[in-house]
């Protein structure tokens, strides 16, 4: 329902913020990763997922769309709820996690506080083809996780690329180039897609 919150950056917290849209102030979880995303600046925009529950109703808010799709598969998992895919983005990265269940990674996903051997390799059987799927195993990068390659496949989807060709570029742009600045990397994608 609520796909995204844009407005001033009331308060920040390693768990939560909260964002003034327009004189309604949101209350927003957040994970680690998130919140060493979050800028020091007042305009924020987060990608948000709204969970309804008998008893509440929870606003989530990520960093990166990609960050929120993760979030939205691990919670699809008997097992895991929103509180335990949160500590899962807060300890490991997206990109972790996601090369975790891709690679069958159960010691890592394991390592996450409050997951069992159990748990752990039900994500991965759950989860392992949707991921596979989604984002492809060729695609899966050794580079570590990079804000400048989000910002740049953020902008090449935005422009209309594919999401998958792009970050098979932008990946390749990255392996030479590893200190490529966001413009350098778009401008070098849009030479070869």
């Amino acid at each position: 329902m609520i796909t995204h919150l844009e407005g001033k950056l009331v308060e920040k917290n390693p768990t939560d913020v909260v964002i003034d849209c327009n004189g309604v102030g949101y209350f927003i979880n957040i994970s680690l990763h998130t919140f060493s995303q979050i800028p020091d600046r007042e305009h924020l925009k987060l990608y948000t997922y709204l969970q309804v529950r008998e008893d509440s109703h929870s606003l989530y808010g990520f960093s990166s769309k990609t960050e929120r799709e993760i979030f939205k598969l691990l919670i699809s998992v008997s097992g895991i709820g929103a509180n335990t895919a949160r500590t899962m983005l807060s300890s490991l990265t997206p990109e972790q996690v996601k090369e975790g269940i891709a690679n069958g990674d159960v010691a890592l996903i394991q390592s996450v506080k409050g997951i069992g051997a159990k748990t752990a390799q039900r994500v991965i059987i759950d989860l392992k083809d949707k991921v596979l799927k989604v984002y492809g195993i060729d695609e899966l990068s050794l580079i570590p996780n990079n804000t400048s390659k989000d910002e740049a496949l953020s902008a090449l989807d935005v422009l209309g690329f594919n999401k998958k060709q792009s970050e098979k570029v932008v990946d390749k742009i990255l392996q030479a180039q590893p200190d490529a600045l966001v413009e350098q990397i778009i401008k070098e994608a849009l030479k070869n897609l």
